[in-house]
């Protein structure tokens, strides 16, 4: 009998340790989205790049675990949006894990529908492109970014001293219609810059290229899509103004809830990560101006915070 429990025994901490060695070889695998300068892209015959694809590649390290990129293409339209699409790539298995994503309270509400299409993805098939997922619950990481709105002026503002919303007084104002921008500018002090502001088609008009051309003298857009253009346009002669508008997101991973164990890997290795300074090291690889993360971590209700104000 004790002959049988220590064969037990021993069966039994091989099997632990093989289990154990199979998850060590397992990928991290992460969703990034392909088109999303300076944070990931993924563009067929050149290196992927990015900061989210550094920082990814750094977490594996850390967890002991090769990493595994999903690349996926973000298209809006009106059966879908981030969150969602986020969603169904996780509860599909494509990862465990997406990147560069804003932590806000809507962002990680329970869905309010159980089934969503998977956006585009690398290796997508056509039943792929038509079946519906099984939603689940999501879970973030700790914030890893912070991703502030910043106002862009042209060159016929470059030097324009702005420290506030009212500053842009005078100034020929461009937005895209329906955009977070465009709703800070609209609703500013009781609608006081509506008469400055010209409103272009997201998708159809060129934003940054309109105020390149002197067309406009100011905009209010994401810091990381001016680090794009700037990246993209070494010549261009629009400046960032260096004012941050008050209310931003941070971004982190997301994973579902049933993955705890993974967040807490995670949370750990990002923690580790920020102390030594490679997260900052690894923005300024990517040409990404890089703001560590602000409380709080997960922003509330970004609209209303912007009537509010």
């Amino acid at each position: 009998m004790r002959a049988w429990l220590a064969a037990w025994s021993v069966a039994a901490i091989l099997a632990a340790a093989t289990t154990a060695a199979r998850a060590a070889d397992e990928p991290l695998k992460v969703c990034l989205d392909e088109d999303r300068p300076p944070l990931s892209v993924h563009h067929k015959g050149k290196p992927d790049s990015g900061f989210d694809v550094l920082l990814a590649q750094a977490i594996a390290d850390r967890i002991g675990r090769p990493l595994k990129i999903q690349w996926f293409e973000s298209k809006l339209d009106e059966d879908s949006s981030p969150q969602l699409e986020a969603n169904a790539l996780l509860s599909d298995g494509r990862c465990s894990l997406v990147g560069g994503y804003a932590l806000t309270t809507d962002s990680l509400v329970k869905p309010g529908m159980k089934t969503a299409r998977l956006p585009d993805f690398a290796g997508a098939t056509r039943d792929d492109r038509r079946r519906r997922v099984a939603l689940g619950v999501l879970a973030p990481s700790q914030p890893y970014v912070y991703s502030p709105m910043t106002v862009v002026l042209g060159p016929k503002a470059q030097g324009r001293k702005i420290g506030g919303i009212g500053d842009l007084a005078g100034l020929r104002l461009a937005i895209e219609s329906g955009s977070l921008g465009d709703a800070i500018l609209m609703t500013f002090d009781k609608g006081r810059l509506i008469d400055s502001i010209t409103h272009l088609v997201p998708g159809r008009d060129d934003l940054l290229g309109a105020l390149q051309r002197g067309d406009h003298d100011a905009t209010l857009i994401d810091l990381g899509r001016f680090d794009a253009h700037r990246a993209a346009h070494p010549d261009t002669t629009i400046t960032a103004s260096g004012y941050y508008y008050p209310i931003g997101a941070n971004r982190g991973y997301v994973g579902l809830a049933s993955d705890g164990a993974l967040i807490d890997a995670v949370n750990n290795a990002l923690t580790s990560l920020a102390a030594e300074g490679k997260i900052a090291e690894f923005g300024k690889q990517a040409g990404l101006t890089y703001l560590p993360p602000r409380e709080p971590a997960v922003l509330g209700d970004v609209w209303a915070k912007i009537i509010q104000r």
